[in-house]
Order: structure tokens, then sequence, then C-alpha cells
């Protein structure tokens, strides 16, 4: 007799632990106007944590509203998208939002667009957004992208953010292949690079991107560095100071290559 070996291979309901739900956090304009950012509950993409980096190039753009005032901003690996939502409220002709092309994580930069009554509309008209959100692949094919460009009659983007996504390492050349492909070529465009070591014994190698972005001929400049009050993730290990400090580069064509 055959033994019955219904259901022996069946997992238990409570086999693995529930998915963490969503949440939310706030972040405060210079105006005192808040922002509530919704997060997806988990992302392995990273996704679900509202990153010190997107803190940091935010408010160096409301004390610089005119690096991203009357212009065209896309952000790579955006998550919550907080520097591009601060970017359309400070007048952003044009914001593209991106992350990797999974539902969830286009769906809630969708949400928080949509939630933000501070994002200005354009010519008044209601649900007429400066902004908009999209998937993409670092490195792959922008053309989708810049199509977002057409009703502003633009080729490409005058800012790009990139905030905590340099602890990727094998992503840098992807990375920097979107820039050259999707940066416009005016002596004024910039790249904005706002990152901390999280993994202080491997700073060397979030400090590579820079190295591989001067072989690929842009000009490298630090702009900022502030340290905050305390560690994002606090039990982690390696130096306390390196993982509390935030610092920003940019990424600009030598003039020999602009237009």
């Amino acid at each position: 007799m055959e033994p019955d070996t219904a259901g022996f291979f069946e997992e238990p309901v409570d086999y693995y632990p529930p998915s963490p739900p969503p949440t939310s956090q706030v972040y405060t304009l210079q105006s005192g106007e808040k922002i509530t950012l919704h997060l997806v509950g988990h992302s392995p993409l990273e996704a679900h944590h509202l990153w010190n980096g997107s803190r940091i190039i935010s408010k160096y753009f409301e004390s610089h509203v005119s690096e991203v005032k009357g212009r065209t901003v896309l952000e790579l690996g955006a998550g919550a998208g907080l520097p591009s939502i601060v970017s359309a409220i400070l007048g952003a002709e044009r914001v593209v939002v991106t992350d990797y092309p999974d539902p969830d994580l286009v769906v809630n930069m969708k949400k928080n667009i949509l939630g933000c009554e501070l994002i200005p509309t354009v010519d008044g008209q209601p649900g007429n957004s400066p902004i908009v959100a999209d998937g993409y692949v670092w490195g792959a094919d922008a053309t989708h992208l810049l199509s977002h460009l057409e009703s502003v009659k633009r080729d490409k983007f005058d800012v790009l953010i990139l905030a905590d996504l340099l602890f990727r390492h094998s992503e840098h050349g992807n990375m920097i292949s979107t820039i050259e492909a999707t940066m416009s070529r005016k002596k004024d465009s910039t790249a904005f690079v706002c990152f901390t070591s999280y993994r202080p014994w491997l700073q060397h190698k979030d400090l590579a991107f820079f190295d591989l972005a001067r072989q690929r001929g842009f000009l490298v400049e630090k702009i900022l560095e502030e340290k905050m009050d305390k560690a994002m993730f606090e039990n982690d290990p390696g130096d306390e100071d390196v993982r509390k400090t935030v610092t920003g580069f940019t990424l600009r064509w030598p003039d020999e290559k602009c237009i």
C-alpha cells in the first residue's frame, strides 16, 4: 500500500513571515510645509527606506533653487521620489522620477506625486502635473524617458539626481551610461550624486564611481558634506562618523563636449 503523501511537501500557513506593511515618513520643507511620503513595505532594491542622501539633496535644492527652477529633471533609483517632488515644488519645468520597473515601486511613486498638494499644476489645469513617474533599468535604452520631454520641447534633461545609489558597485557603469544618454550637453547641465558610505570598509568602492566618471570624460566636483545627528542604521558595523556623513558631488560635461 502506497503511503499517503498528500500535503507532505506543503509548507505550513505561517512558514514564511508576513511581508512588512507599507510605512510613511514626513519631510519638512524650509517653509514649514510638510510632504508625506509613502514607502513600500519591503523591497529587495532597498526602496522601503527614505535615504539620507535624498533628504540632503532636497535640502540643497531648497537653498539653491536656481539649480532646478525652470529646468528639466530626471531622478534615477528614486524610491519614494523626495528630491523629484521637491524639484517640482520649486518650479522645475518637467520632472521624471524613476525606479526599477517593479509595479509596486512605480505605483508608490505615483501615489506620492498625486498625494502632494504642494506640486503646482501646469497652466493651472487640475491634474496637469509637471512630474511623472516611470520605470527604468539603469543602462537600458532611455528613449521612453526622453519622450516625457516632448511636451516641453526639450531633447534631454538639464539635471539628473542620483541619491544613495553608489553602494551598488556593479551598476556604476550603467549609471554613468544613463547620464551620458540623458543629460543635455548644455554647459550648465548637472548630475547631482549624493550618498553615504553605509559600509565604511567599502567606501573606496563607492568613491570608485567618480574615478570611472572622470575616465568617461566628466568633470567631478564635491559640493557638500553634512553630518547627520545619527547613523541611518544605528546598529550597523563600521566607523559611525562615516555612516553619519552625507556627501554630494556634481558631474558636468567639459566645455569641449558642450553645445
